[in-house]
C-alpha cells in the first residue's frame, strides 16, 4: 500500500501547507480520506493520480475536510471517469457533501453517498479497492459528529509452488487459486487456495483520527495501527483547555494515544496555523513515543 499524506493543516489552507487528507493507494486503486479546500491540488503536487480514487471517507462535516469536494469531483470527471464513485460519510455529514455535489452541475459519472452511523461502530468493506480491503469506524469526541476510520488490507497467503506442482495443479490456474477461487482438476478433485499456500500473513492496518479530544477508545481503536495518523494542534501543554474546549488535541496526548496502542509509528498532522513550526518538539515528542513522526506535506510511505 502507498500512503501519502496531502496536506497536514487544520482550519484553513497556508501557502506551505495544505489541508489535512490522506491518499491511500492499493494496485492502483485508492481510497481518500477527507477533502478539505485545494485537495485536488495537493494530489497533484505529490503525484497522486485522482483517477485511481474508488472511494471517498468524510471523518465531519467542517470546511476544512469537506469544501474542497466540489473542486475534487469537476477534476474527477476531466479524468474521463464514468463509474460511479461511493462516498460514505456520517449521517450528520449527508447534507453538507449533498449540498457540496449539487454545486458541481453535471458529472459525467454518478455520486452515491452512503451514510454511517455517528454514534457506533460500523464495519465497512471497500471492495471497490480490494477484496480483502475494509474501513472500520470509531465515534469520536469533537464538537460535532466525527468518525475516525481504520483501515484494514488482508493479505493474501504466501503462494507455495512446490504443493501446486505435487498436487498437479496447472500453472494457468495458480493465480487463481491464490485470489481464493477453487480449481476442479480433469480427475475430479477441488483444490483450494488452503491447499497451496502457506499460513495466512498479518493483515496492514492504518488508523485515522482527527478532529477530536484525546478518548481512551482511540488506543484501543489503533491498537498494532502499522500507522497511526494522529491529530496534534499544537505542541505546548499551555493549550490543554482551549483544544479540550474545541474538541481536539495536543501532540503530546497523540503521543501517548500511540504508546498504548502499540502502533508502529505515529503521523502528527492537522496543525493549527498559529503552529508555525511543529517539527520544533520533536525530541521531546519522541520520548513519549519513539515512532513520531512531525509529518509535512507530502509526507508518503509504502507499506
Amino acid at each position: 500500500m502507498e500512503l501519502t499524506l496531502l496536506g497536514t493543516g487544520g482550519m484553513l489552507p497556508l501557502p506551505q501547507r495544505h489541508l489535512t487528507s490522506l491518499y491511500a493507494e492499493h494496485e492502483g486503486r485508492a481510497v481518500l480520506i477527507d477533502c478539505g479546500e485545494g485537495t485536488q491540488v495537493a494530489a497533484a503536487r505529490f503525484g497522486c493520480k485522482l483517477s485511481r480514487i474508488r472511494a471517498i471517507l468524510f471523518t465531519h462535516r467542517h470546511t476544512d475536510h469537506v469544501a474542497g469536494l466540489p473542486g475534487l469531483l469537476l477534476s474527477l470527471g476531466n479524468t474521463g471517469r464514468t463509474e460511479p464513485l461511493p462516498v460514505y460519510c456520517g449521517e450528520d455529514c449527508v447534507q453538507t457533501i449533498r449540498h457540496l455535489t449539487a454545486v458541481t452541475g453535471g458529472l459525467p459519472y454518478p455520486v452515491t453517498v452512503h451514510p454511517l452511523p455517528d454514534h457506533r461502530e460500523t464495519h465497512l468493506p471497500l471492495p471497490e479497492i480490494d477484496p480483502g480491503f475494509s474501513a472500520d469506524t470509531l465515534p469520536l469526541d469533537h464538537s460535532v459528529p466525527c468518525l475516525g476510520y481504520r483501515l484494514t488490507l488482508t493479505k493474501r497467503p504466501v503462494f507455495d509452488p512446490e504443493r501446486a506442482r505435487a498436487l498437479g495443479v496447472p500453472l494457468p490456474d495458480w493465480k487463481r487459486l491464490h485470489s481464493g477461487e477453487s480449481v476442479r482438476l480433469p480427475d475430479g478433485r477441488c483444490i483450494t487456495q488452503d491447499m497451496v499456500t502457506a499460513a495466512a500473513r498479518a493483515p496492514l492496518c492504518i488508523v485515522y483520527t482527527t478532529d477530536t479530544r484525546p478518548v481512551p477508545e482511540i488506543a484501543l481503536f489503533a491498537r498494532g495501527a502499522d500507522l497511526f495518523v494522529c491529530e496534534g494542534m499544537y505542541g505546548t501543554a499551555d493549550k490543554h483547555e482551549s483544544m479540550e474546549a474545541k474538541g481536539h488535541m495536543l501532540m503530546q496526548d497523540a503521543c501517548t494515544l500511540a504508546a498504548r496502542a502499540g502502533a508502529a509509528r505515529l503521523w502528527l498532522t492537522h496543525y493549527s496555523p498559529a503552529e508555525k513550526t511543529p517539527e520544533q518538539y520533536t525530541d521531546a515528542l519522541q520520548t513519549l513515543f519513539s515512532g513520531t513522526v512531525i509529518s509535512r506535506d507530502g509526507q508518503s510511505l509504502h507499506l
